[in-house]
């Protein structure tokens, strides 16, 4: 029986360590793709909203997102990306800063082997891998038709957007496309026109606290929620808040209860859910080594580069259509817009 004894506390050995290795193998987690996502700025309600729907929707498809925020600063952005690079990111999605300053973005990317895709704003002269948006010149429509609709003559004010954003470009093209005639036929004159930088609320109320100092002014095209509430600061020292249309666009929770007061006249809905969960289908797809194919894409031109862009469409809100819109998508409550 000793002769036998080794044997078996050899074999019994055998057999422990083979199953520990066998269970180990087992509890191994596939490695998850890595996603970097780079946005300009956190500070708004909007981008928070883009940042937890991408996450969450890249997340429940196994990869794993690395979030950066810019915080205004172009430089910072590109420092963060090429840090985002350095820890091995499959590609990236960003939110530019600065439209032209974020092009080495795409170079650096490129020379590691890693795609991007340029989120809702457009990164200027570059051969980004997907450009995913909303239609920019319909928002810009959208936004100047509503407040025609109620100021069909009169003193126009004008709040463009971020000059460093091609978006704000694309919106004052749409502005352009209902104006411009009216303008023409001297029905409609633009008193003040004015960039505000950084998208800033403060710009807003600066600007039109000077053009209601100036001018008088019947109708106020505003750019987005954030320059429509500066506006409307402006007419609330002036005690001139709801006598002046405005619009906007977002869907900002102020926005929609300003709407719902009739302080402000129309903002433009962009089911960013969709946009998020989107980019994140795609950009996980791209991080595991599939085509970027973007169903119903288009080619566009950027700068010397023809790049594939995507168009989701925009909605108008009014006090109308608000419960059949962002209350109806979960995107305020009836609640939180009445209150």
């Amino acid at each position: 029986m000793k002769r036998w004894l080794p044997l078996l506390v050899a074999a019994s050995a055998f057999l422990a360590c083979n199953k520990k290795s066998s269970s180990s193998q087992e509890t191994v987690a596939p490695i998850k793709p890595l996603i970097g996502f780079s946005l300009a700025d956190l500070k708004e309600e909007r981008w928070q909203r883009d940042r937890d729907f991408f996450t969450a929707k890249a997340e429940s498809l196994g990869a794993e997102v690395v979030v950066q925020d810019a915080a205004g600063d172009p430089n910072a952005q590109l420092r963060q990306c090429d840090a985002l690079l350095a820890k091995g990111v499959k590609i990236l999605v960003v939110v530019p800063k600065n439209a032209d300053a974020a092009r080495p973005i795409v170079l650096n990317a490129h020379a590691k082997g890693v795609k991007v895709i340029s989120y809702d704003r457009l990164i200027g002269d570059s051969p980004v891998d997907l450009y995913l948006s909303f239609d920019n010149e319909k928002v810009g429509e959208i936004q100047a038709q509503a407040i025609v609709a109620k100021v069909p003559k009169g003193n126009y004010l004008v709040l463009k957007g971020d000059p460093a954003d091609k978006n704000s470009d694309m919106v004052h093209a749409g502005h352009l496309k209902i104006l411009q005639p009216l303008i023409d036929k001297g029905d409609i004159k633009v008193v003040a026109e004015q960039s505000c930088d950084k998208w800033l609320r403060s710009e807003a109320l600066r600007i039109t606290a000077d053009a209601l100092q100036k001018n008088h002014i019947d109708a106020i095209v505003a750019s987005n929620d954030g320059t429509a509430s500066g506006a409307i600061a402006a007419l609330e020292a002036k005690g001139m808040a709801g006598k002046i249309p405005i619009s906007g666009q977002d869907a900002d929770l102020i926005a929609c209860q300003y709407i719902w007061k009739g302080v402000q006249t129309v903002t433009v809905y962009k089911p960013i859910k969709k946009l998020a969960e989107m980019a994140a289908e795609l950009a996980v797809k791209a991080a595991k080594g599939e085509a970027l194919d973007a169903a119903g894409s288009r080619r566009m031109q950027n700068g010397g580069d023809s790049i594939s862009a995507l168009f989701l469409d925009p909605v108008a809100v009014t006090k109308e259509n608000m419960m059949q819109t962002v209350v109806a998508d979960g995107f305020h409550t009836e609640t939180e817009v009445t209150k």
